[in-house]
């Protein structure tokens, strides 16, 4: 009896093994679909709802940092209504801040650079733009008047989220917006190419509201950072 025992027991050994093997390929495939569809909400989301933005320059100092990572509102104008005067925003500058598309750029590597920075793993493209809406469609916009400020429809508008010793502008300008079309600058005017910068090109510096990605509303990181980003007055001075 103990030799049909011993007999037995490495058929036992055996039949066990790939029982495990098959569990624990089932485990990988389990954890390997958790992962995808994770994955996929996470683009979804991103996609349609909201989209991290990280800060690659100093442009809209002090209200954003180099290093600050933004969460873009892209529902903010959805559903009616688009930016406002004092929106921070997010836009393809393409075409209008920067040339043309290139039409011989790789697509899988456009594609993969465009889901990296959906999720916030690399940096954004370099056609990608934050800035401050100052004047919208049908808006006068100059500078400046006499105490340097900057008017929209003959109003000095109140800029409190200025960078600090900053002028309004140090050129001067006077530009009617088209419909459908944005007047943007940056906070820190002294380290910001914004409108001002290409007065000269195609749409006279202004930008599609078409090509805005979306509305940065809050600061995401870092911890001491985290909060609503503020809006500017989206007036003028009485």
């Amino acid at each position: 009896m103990d030799t049909q025992a011993e007999q037995d027991e490495p058929e036992r050994d055996r039949s066990s093994g790939p029982d495990e093997g098959t569990g624990g390929r089932s485990r990988f495939v389990r954890a390997a679909l958790y992962a995808g569809a994770v994955l996929a909400a996470l683009l979804l989301s991103n996609a349609f709802i909201v989209q991290p933005f990280g800060i690659p320059s100093a442009s809209m100092d002090p209200t954003l940092r180099v290093g600050d990572r933004v969460l873009v509102n892209k529902l903010a104008y959805r559903f009616g209504g688009g930016p406002q005067r004092g929106d921070v925003v997010v836009f393809d500058g393409t075409d209008s801040f920067s040339g043309e598309a290139d039409p011989d750029a790789n697509p899988v590597t456009t594609a993969l650079r465009k889901a990296g920075a959906a999720t916030g793993l690399v940096p954004p493209a370099e056609t990608d733009y934050v800035k401050r809406v100052i004047g919208v469609g049908g808006d006068l916009v100059r500078c400046c008047d006499r105490r340097g400020r900057i008017e929209v429809n003959g109003r000095p508008v109140n800029e409190d989220y200025l960078y600090p010793g900053d002028a309004p502008s140090d050129v001067p300008f006077e530009t009617r917006v088209p419909a459908g079309r944005l007047w943007v600058m940056g906070d820190h005017r002294a380290s910001s190419s914004d409108s001002r910068d290409h007065l000269g090109d195609p749409g006279g510096g202004t930008v599609p509201v078409d090509r805005v990605i979306g509305r940065a509303d809050w600061i995401g990181w870092p911890l001491g950072r985290i909060g609503s980003v503020p809006a500017g007055a989206g007036g003028a001075d009485e």
